[in-house]
């Protein structure tokens, strides 16, 4: 009897294969990376052929990791990092040894000229693409029309990243909704691709896949990925999701109102609704749900992780060597650092867009910086003050989302940043609400493609039944004189990135 479901989390870094049994219980995973290529400022490319070795190699890995027989393995699902465009021929041959992934962005001219005939804020509200323009799926396209015009000619469709898998799976080729809503061109409400927006784009006609729901079956195993996997021609593979869909379903998303944390390299939080919130100020950016119906809208950081890493790498050192030598997480001796530091870092203050600005911000051009620093502070003020800068910056965030939705007074935490109590601590004092850490750490967006896998083929009677799959861990309650002192150094968090996002235009200016 089949009775597993393989998930790919095929992600920026890397795919990660992941078995589960019948009853979404993770039984085992496995990771395999792949590179990623800057050949020019703004140009981020990875090669489609390196997403299927590392899918081929890490399934087989999980098979000789687990022992489980090939015909036990029922369907397979699939999350994939959103706005890739894999240009195929009309025999299905890769057109373009690398493709640009989604924060790739070259297409600058190309969006410019989009916006000559659709406004942008029009576009936005259409679309709901609350990202920088030029990484949407339509302008790097539009690219490949002016800057490769020979290779363009050949081209029948241009797929995305998990689309591309999918079709090396099953020979079929297609989309879901959830992808083709981070394609530029899609009309959220219309829940089609907008004919309007289409022709200002100048791209031929069906260049887009035909569009699917993510728990439909697309087909089973061709005979030669049945051979490269290790897996029989039996199983079946369901169209799966963009990543941030996924990990919505998988972080119990699954209703109006509720709410998420993701905190990882990146930092988002993200809402479960019926409706897009759009907003064409601040830019949530909106991604059809891979449940019928709903939607789930963001607003983010991009340099969550990454900023706090640095503080590692630059800062801290010599905890990482000791890391080492002691068989610790680095991360832990800076959180037992931190502790020796009171609420507000001693007057600390830390701005973490290292990676420059968000929708959110006043520019893209703005940096990350720590400010008010004194003579007195301590390392351990430094460490304290970048994990409150992180929480705060989100608490930005989340203020947005709650002026457009209600929203649930409890807040589910994903991803790498969940498993310190201490941060998540600081998390709940800064957002005044309760954070819920559970076994779903680092698999929120595997479990989701997990989910729809089973939906589809039917072991499961709905994606609701997620939520029995979460089990709580902790419960992490606001403490009310923290989120007093917090609410305090607010307005002054907020004014402090106003006034690096007009420094941030400043020095761009000086070194255009």
């Amino acid at each position: 009897m089949s009775r597993y479901i393989i998930a790919y989390d095929l992600g920026t870094g890397g795919n990660k294969s992941s078995l589960y049994d019948l009853k979404g219980n993770c039984l085992a995973e496995c990771f395999e990376p792949y590179p990623t290529l800057y050949p020019k400022a703004g140009w981020h490319e990875q090669r489609p052929e390196d997403w299927w070795a590392a899918v081929v190699t890490s399934t087989r890995r999980l098979l000789q990791q687990t022992g489980i027989r090939p015909d036990e393995v029922a369907c397979c699902g699939i999350s994939g990092h959103s706005l890739g465009v894999v240009p195929l021929d009309k025999d299905g041959n890769l057109l373009r040894e690398v493709t640009p992934i989604w924060s790739d962005s070259r297409a600058l001219e190309q969006t410019r000229r989009f916006f000559e005939r659709v406004p942008e804020e029009e576009w936005y509200t259409i679309t709901g693409n609350g990202f920088p323009p030029p990484l949407y799926s339509v302008f790097k396209i539009m690219w490949y029309q002016d800057n490769e015009p020979e290779m363009f000619e050949r081209v029948r469709t241009i797929i995305g990243t998990k689309d591309y898998i999918n079709y090396r799976l099953t020979g079929e080729i297609c989309t879901d909704y959830s992808y083709a809503s981070g394609s530029g061109v899609y009309d959220l409400l219309g829940w089609k691709y907008s004919e309007r927006l289409l022709e200002a784009s100048g791209l031929p006609a069906g260049i887009f896949p035909a569009i699917v729901p993510s728990t439909e079956v697309i087909g089973t195993l061709t005979p030669s990925a049945a051979g490269e996997l290790g897996l029989t021609t039996q199983v079946k593979v369901v169209s799966g999701g963009v990543d941030n869909s996924c990990m919505a379903l998988g972080a119990r998303n699954t209703r109006q109102g509720r709410v998420y944390n993701a905190q990882g390299s990146s930092s988002w939080i993200a809402v479960s609704s019926e409706k897009p919130l759009i907003d064409p100020k601040v830019r949530p950016y909106v991604f059809t749900h891979v449940i019928p119906g709903h939607f789930t809208s963001a607003v983010s950081t991009f340099a969550a992780g990454t900023s706090f890493r640095w503080v590692r790498d630059q800062i801290c050192a010599d905890l990482k060597q000791r890391a080492a030598v002691e068989g610790r997480d680095a991360y832990d001796l800076m959180t037992e650092e931190a502790a020796k530091s009171p609420v507000g870092a001693n007057g600390l203050l830390f701005n973490p867009n290292m990676a420059g600005g968000t929708s959110m911000s006043d520019s893209i051009h703005i940096r990350g910086a720590y400010l008010n620093m004194d003579l007195g502070h301590t390392r351990a003020d430094l460490i304290r003050a970048a994990m409150e800068g992180i929480a705060m910056e989100l608490r930005l965030a989340l203020d947005v989302l709650r002026g457009m939705e209600t929203i649930s007074d409890e807040m589910l935490v994903v991803g790498g940043g969940s498993r310190s109590l201490f941060w998540q601590q600081i998390y709940a004092d800064v957002y005044n609400t309760t954070i819920v850490r559970t076994n779903i750490d680092q698999q929120a967006a595997a479990l989701g493609a997990a989910a729809c896998a089973a939906v589809g083929c039917g072991l499961w009677d709905s994606l609701d039944y997620v939520d029995e799959i979460h089990q709580v861990l902790d419960v992490i309650h606001p403490d009310p004189a923290n989120t007093a002192a917090y609410e305090k150094l607010l307005p002054v968090f907020r004014r402090a990135g106003k006034m690096l996002s007009s420094l941030g235009d400043e020095i761009h200016q000086i070194n255009a």
